[in-house]
């Protein structure tokens, strides 16, 4: 690739861009090739490019064509091909603004084929491009800051190649201070700004193509102030980006605090920030040359000095790379009918498809010949025409990549030529004879013969081979699909190797009658007449072109069936002149050249009333079924009526073949005689599917409008979903080909294997020398999947399968040179194993400062029922597992809340899944932070109320205790005979205390005892008075709390008062 310049001067360079931009200088050279080279290239204005074609695998080049876009390069005066096969590109008579038609011509994808005597090779393609730059999208803006506070400006503008962007200020570059922070993304941060930094900024964007100034935007300073202390912010977040490899990226993050605060970054994954990773300023972060290991989310904490606050703000990174070949394939040689095998595997973000040329052209999987979905190419019963060069072609949205191998047919001498005279015969719709006669040359070497065939018509069909003995010359296939295409060619075998493939001849197969009855479906417009519409038969079921369909229909209880042919054209007819308020049945058959099929089942219908059809809503049209193997899908249109309906209701049941045509679900309670309904649907709907039904089953579907009065009139369908796929065994009595075994049994191993045994068939004409097994997952449409293992044994272990998969198998019966047909397909599940991958997408939110929400999905690959999810957590990610805290839940659950959490703490979190067998692997850790504590969490209503209630009991007691005093002080003002001659006697005194007191008398009634007065020496008292105070000297001198406690002796109130002292004192004491 070589840029020349207008009038022989070369320019001062330009980009070319794979990964990264280089400069192209003199003496360079840039070959377009399959290997790594440019994938884009960028001019200036009035620059040449030529673009050499040097594929090097391609040896004795004939000649060279380009394309452009992927189609044949026209020539024109700026856009040639010169005599050495290069592209000569002109852009000399182009302004820079791109008003020249010439520009745009020139601009497209180029790439060339090298044409030799063994094949062709096609370049990668290089995209030229033409170096612009856009106006800006977005200006820097006016700003008012503090002084010592923090500045931003952002300008953004696109380019090509990508513009270098500066600033300036007041019409001069910005100072070289460290203050001043210029990021390659177009970002100007101006840290602890002055005074003396006040003025106009603005930026300058220069690339190849030209050089653009912003608006200036003018930062002011209000002196002297200081920036209020506060909460910290992040001014400018991260933002999630996407770069090609090798481009820079810088991931910006600008926080303001008072003080300055610290900003640190981190990977949310756990994984360390790349040592590559270059800190731009104080707080961003720059990546010199991107690359797919630095992708992820990256997260900017900024901390307040001092103190536990902070914030984050997160970005993803996602980094593309262009596609690269990790594995190529390699050049081989390989003998004639043998296989040859091309091994690619490429990588690339996003991830590479990969297809194959052949020679420049590309290869259709079909056949011998496949793509497999890993990427190789298999190629079998290889011929010379197979022999070139082939090529693997990755690409994705960023560009291609491409390896070349070459693939020689080794044919050795003595071989035989091809057998001659091939011709094939339709014996039935099922069954062709082959014939051919044997090869000119070499035939007496000749050790057997081998049948290929495969569908005419399509892509990815599978090709089959039969094995056929030296003294057989003809063969009949059988078990092929009527009124269908086929193409046969035979090849000779020697002891030297194979012949040539003879000359393919294609043979359609005899029409049949169809093999099912076309999906009917029954509606009415009027009293008198029944709607009948159906769709044909699949193309695969009809079995030929079919001609003619034929309507039966008569009411319910009669016997007199009436019949309407129609052409095979037809899809609807109208049944007129009939009963209203009648229960019509209806079924319907079709018919090729060969005849009429099986009908369809009778599906049941009732007219509508005469009398009743003003609110009633008519039956919708155009009802049509789509029968699957596990769903029907339904459509169908409003009813003529539309307007006065509701909605929809649908009803559908299993039809079981002891049911009778007579019986009717039409009649009585309807919502009975269905196994689902009504399903209720809204008015606009249109379709409805229903799924999880069995294949091979006959359903019947009912579909009614329905207002606010009334349900409508029912449109009706019945047909059968789609067969599961089977086998078809030949019968006892058919010569040739052997029975397939009898007796087929599958029995699980291992979570990995299964145990096939079968028995040899009771009747056979050829002898069995070996059993051909093959084997797929259940329901597998892909038929090059599908796997073949030989047996001489009747029984195999087939290992190397996935845990609790769903495999079908069926067995083949080989005879000296013939193969029989497969027996019926069996099914088992393969054992339960661990779970080889984690719960998947897992992902944590803090509820409140104690919980944290946990969601999860189930693993990828779960090799069993997940019975368990075991969840472990803990605040220290570095002690062991059983360290942890672990959570169970039931394998349907999907979600759980943690509790008993601790606030404002960083819990780590990570699950596994659990089958019946044991435990798989545990997921990467992930953390969550839970919530900071509030006072309100800490102290509840509850708490509060206590307290409440407990400050207000005890001012109770207090005031209790205070009345019994004041109570106790009135009473003994109120006995001052008393008081006196208790103090006069103290020698009754004493012996009354000598009577009554206890040697366990307690503390109380001592205290007790202290608050009375004594009674003076010299009193005297009448006996009555001193009988009296003898009882009051027993109430102080006994135990109060025994008293109270026990119940035992009752307090005796004083003649002159109806309250105790002594009592309330006591109680006062009990309180406190």
């Amino acid at each position: 690739l070589w840029p020349l310049a207008v009038g022989g001067r070369l320019p001062k360079g330009t980009f070319c861009v794979l990964s990264a931009c280089r400069r192209l200088l003199e003496g360079d050279s840039l070959e377009l090739s399959c290997s790594a080279g440019p994938a884009k290239v960028i001019l200036e204005p009035n620059q040449v490019v030529i673009l050499d074609c040097n594929l090097s695998p391609v040896e004795q080049v004939i000649n060279i064509t380009w394309k452009k876009n992927g189609f044949p390069l026209v020539e024109q005066e700026h856009l040639h091909v010169l005599p050495n096969g290069s592209l000569f590109i002109s852009s000399q008579a182009v302004a820079k603004d791109s008003k020249y038609p010439e520009r745009a011509d020139a601009e497209g994808n180029y790439s060339c084929v090298s044409h030799s005597s063994l094949g062709a090779i096609t370049s990668q393609t290089a995209a030229v491009r033409f170096s612009t730059l856009s106006r800006f999208f977005q200006q820097p803006e006016s700003q008012t800051v503090e002084e010592n506070g923090m500045a931003r400006f952002e300008c953004r503008i696109e380019g090509l190649p990508s513009p270098v962007i500066t600033w300036e200020k007041d019409n001069e570059a910005v100072p070289a201070e460290p203050r001043f922070i210029t990021l390659p993304n177009g970002v100007l941060q101006i840290v602890d700004v002055q005074e003396s930094d006040a003025g106009a900024y603005h930026c300058v964007a220069t690339n190849a193509a030209r050089k653009r100034y912003s608006s200036d935007a003018v930062l002011s300073v209000l002196k002297g102030s200081q920036p209020a202390g506060g909460d910290v912010t992040i001014i400018a977040a991260p933002e999630n980006t996407t770069v090609v490899a090798g481009e820079s990226v810088v991931m910006e993050c600008m926080a303001a605090a008072d003080p300055t605060p610290f900003v640190s970054w981190i990977r949310q994954d756990g994984k360390p920030v790349s040592t590559d990773v270059i800190v731009l300023g104080r707080t961003n972060l720059l990546i010199p040359s991107s690359q797919p290991h630095h992708s992820g989310v990256y997260v900017c904490r900024a901390n307040k000095p001092q103190t536990r606050q902070f914030v984050t703000a997160a970005a993803e990174l996602r980094v593309l790379a262009t596609p690269s070949i990790s594995q190529a394939p390699e050049t081989i040689s390989r003998t004639r009918a043998s296989t040859a095998r091309f091994v690619c595997k490429a990588e690339g973000e996003p991830a590479p498809t990969i297809h194959w040329l052949k020679n420049g052209e590309a290869i259709l999987s079909n056949g011998r010949v496949k793509v497999q979905s890993s990427g190789s190419l298999v190629i079998n019963q290889i011929g010379l025409e197979d022999a070139g060069y082939y090529q693997c072609v990755a690409e994705n949205s960023l560009g291609m990549a491409c390896a070349t191998a070459k693939l020689s047919v080794i044919v050795r001498e003595g071989l035989p030529s091809a057998p001659k005279k091939v011709s094939a015969v339709s014996l039935s719709s099922t069954t062709v004879l082959v014939s051919w006669e044997r090869p000119e040359y070499n035939s007496e070497q000749i050790i057997g013969f081998s049948l290929h065939y495969q569908r005419a018509v399509g892509t990815d069909n599978v090709e089959y081979q039969f094995a056929v003995n030296n003294d057989t010359t003809e063969l009949q296939v059988k078990d092929l699909e009527p009124n269908t295409n086929y193409v046969f060619y035979v090849v000779a075998y020697s002891q030297l190797g194979a012949s040539r493939t003879s000359s393919s001849i294609i043979v359609q197969t005899l029409e049949d009658v169809p093999s099912a009855a076309p999906q009917l479906s029954l509606s009415s417009m009027t009293p008198g007449d029944i709607r009948v519409t159906w769709l044909p038969p699949p193309p695969e079921l009809s079995n030929g072109k079919i001609t003619k369909y034929k309507i039966d229909y008569c009411t319910l209880k009669e016997d007199q069936v009436t019949s309407i042919e129609v052409g095979g054209n037809e899809t609807q007819i109208t049944l007129y002149s009939l009963h209203p308020n009648k229960v019509y049945k209806v079924r319907i058959a079709a018919s090729t050249s060969m005849g009429y099929g099986a009908p369809s089942e009778w599906t049941q219908h009732r007219t509508p009333d005469r009398d009743n059809q003003t609110h009633v809503p008519f039956a919708p049209t155009e009802l049509k079924v789509r029968a699957k193997m596990e769903s029907l899908l339904i459509t169908w249109q409003p009813p003529a009526n539309h307007a006065q309906i509701s909605g929809y209701k649908l009803y559908y049941r299993e039809v079981g073949p002891e049911e009778s045509s007579d019986e009717n679900p039409l009649d009585g309670a309807e919502d009975e005689s269905w196994d689902v309904g009504p399903i209720k649907l809204k008015k606009k709907v249109k379709q409805y599917e229903l799924t999880r039904l069995a294949p091979g089953k006959l359903y019947e579907v009912k579909l009614v409008a329905f207002n606010k009065h009334e349900d409508g009139y029912a449109a009706v369908w019945k047909g059968k979903t789609e067969k599961a796929p089977a086998t078809a065994v030949d019968p006892p009595v058919q010569k040739g080909p052997p029975l397939p075994p009898v007796q087929v049994y599958a029995e699980s191993n291992s979570s990995t294997s299964i145990w096939l045994r079968w028995k040899k068939p009771d009747f056979t004409t050829v002898k069995i020398v070996n059993y051909t097994v093959r084997f797929s997952p259940w329901g597998l449409k892909n038929a090059s999947l599908v796997t073949y293992y030989t047996s001489s044994d009747e029984d195999i272990l087939i290992s190397g399968l996935k845990p609790y998969t769903r495999y079908e198998f069926a067995v083949q019966s080989n005879g000296v040179g013939i193969d029989g047909p497969f027996g019926s397909v069996v099914e088992r599940f393969t054992l339960p194993d661990r779970p080889s991958t984690p719960p998947s997408d897992l992902r944590l939110h803090p509820l409140n400062p104690y919980a944290v929400q946990v969601h999860w999905c189930p693993p990828v690959e779960p090799n069993g029922i997940i019975v368990e999810y075991l969840i472990l957590y803990n605040a220290n990610n570095t002690q062991p597992d059983d360290m942890w805290t672990l959570l169970t839940r039931e394998g349907n659950i999907f979600s759980t809340e943690v509790h008993g959490l601790e606030s404002d703490t960083r819990y780590f979190f990570k699950m596994g899944a659990k089958t019946v067998v044991g435990s798989g692997p545990y997921s990467n850790v992930k953390d969550v932070h839970t919530l900071r504590e509030k006072l309100s969490d800490v102290l509840d209503i509850h708490s509060v109320t206590g307290i409440i209630v407990g400050v207000c009991l005890g001012l109770l007691c207090i005031l209790f205790c205070m009345c019994a005093s004041f109570r106790n002080s009135k009473q003994r003002e109120a006995l001052p005979g008393l008081d006196s001659q208790a103090a006069g006697n103290h020698t009754y005194y004493h012996r009354s205390r000598q009577g009554v007191a206890a040697p366990s008398a307690t503390l109380d009634s001592h205290e007790l005892e202290s608050l009375m007065s004594p009674l003076p020496e010299d009193a005297s008292m009448p006996l009555g008075d001193i009988m009296e105070l003898t009882e009051v000297h027993s109430l102080i001198h006994t135990s109060l709390p025994e008293d109270v406690v026990h119940g035992k002796k009752k307090v005796r109130t004083h003649a002159r008062g109806d309250w105790s002292p002594t009592l309330g004192k006591s109680l006062c004491l009990l309180c406190l």
